[in-house]
């Protein structure tokens, strides 16, 4: 008995390692996203965000200006300043690209026989040459900057023009476009589930075959059906466009679920004389309100990060983009180099999707596997 005991004690601290694990490794990129939003596009540039709390170190070439050569002895001599004015600490420099000299600040580098150049950590140069300087000659230099973190992108992206309407068409298109698919989905499940008619095996097999077909194949056609019966690039054509690709996944789920359902509460039901209307209303969209909230759950996610459906269905001005369309088009611009925006924005778009899934996540699980045991 004891080593059957030492068996299962070693075997549970087996999985409760191997669950942290899976959730750190899971965790890692949601970590690095929320580092790179607070930092800016030349940070992002220089390092990955696991060396952000060090000194970030980046390379600069600085042209120094030929105008005012004096003359000492047998050399042309330039002085100046390469950070024009502003101040750093220069780690290394060199004359040429190809064959760069380290040297610490304020010591001389020879950057060939017969050519040299002092440069201080302020940035204050000298350069030496014998011949006649004539053309600009280029240091090439690195500077370490401390480790900074800002709000800058969040700013950026809260106090954007047209942020706000953004929001409210997020909300316009998600909250309709989550309820209306339940409500149809409720009720084709139950008939799958409970109505005996002709031709239901044939279209529960049609709903599983929908589940694989891929939306990029039905935006084109369905657009222009839209566009002929007059709800072209309009929240209604949007509402059910996301209606049309999310009702099958949400009978999928719901009549699995609702089979699973006691069948003796549902004959006692109609055995007291009360219709389907009646079952289905006052007992079985009750007992169902765990699989309602599952896929409400993944309704909502999808609607609201949505950008695909988003561009095509609705008009291309910018009174009508949702979040999604207004980060992609006017903040990332086309080709979306900000990685610190896309970062915060990223932050940004996912605080109410948060809220949604913590409020609801506890049917989740039992939504989702009530029906695919029994």
């Amino acid at each position: 008995m004891e080593n059957i005991a030492g068996t299962k004690s070693s075997l549970s601290w087996v999985v409760n390692i191997s669950v942290i694990l899976l959730v750190v490794i899971w965790l890692i990129p949601t970590v690095g996203l929320l580092v790179s939003s607070f930092r800016d596009r030349d940070q992002i540039s220089a390092s990955g965000w696991w060396l952000s709390p060090f000194a970030v170190e980046q390379n600069f070439q600085a042209k120094i200006p030929a105008a005012d050569v004096r003359q000492d002895g047998d050399f042309f001599v330039i002085e100046g300043n390469i950070f024009s004015g502003g101040e750093g600490e220069v780690i290394r420099f060199g004359g040429a690209r190809s064959n760069p000299t380290a040297n610490a600040a304020g010591e001389t580098a020879e950057l060939t026989r017969d050519r040299s150049l002092t440069l201080q950590a302020n940035g204050d140069f000298v350069y030496r040459s014998p011949r006649e300087i004539k053309r600009d000659p280029s240091v090439y230099y690195s500077t370490a900057t401390p480790p900074e973190f800002s709000m800058d992108n969040y700013e950026t992206i809260m106090f954007s023009n047209n942020m706000d309407i953004a929001f409210i068409n997020t909300l316009t298109v998600t909250i309709p476009a989550t309820i209306i698919p339940i409500l149809i989905a409720a009720f084709a499940a139950y008939a799958l589930a409970w109505m005996d008619f002709a031709g239901r095996g044939l279209l529960i097999a049609m709903v599983v075959g929908l589940l694989v077909v891929p939306l990029q194949l039905a935006l084109v056609p369905l657009l222009q059906f839209h566009n002929k019966i007059g709800i072209g690039q309009s929240f209604l054509g949007i509402w059910m466009a996301h209606t049309g690709f999310g009702l099958p996944l949400a009978i999928y789920l719901l009549r699995n679920y609702m089979v699973g359902l006691p069948r003796d509460i549902i004959e006692s039901a109609k055995v007291d004389g009360a219709t389907d209307f009646q079952v289905f209303t006052k007992i079985v969209l009750p007992l169902s309100f765990p699989a309602l909230a599952s896929f409400a759950i993944f309704q909502f996610l999808w609607t609201w990060n949505d950008l695909l459906v988003a561009k095509v269905f609705l008009p291309s001005n910018s009174e009508s983009w949702v979040m999604t369309v207004k980060i992609a088009d006017d903040l990332l611009g086309s080709r979306g180099g900000d990685w610190g925006i896309l970062a915060a924005a990223a932050f940004i778009s996912i605080a109410v999707p948060l809220i949604v899934f913590f409020t609801m996540q506890r049917y989740l699980v039992r939504g989702l596997l009530a029906g695919s045991v029994k």
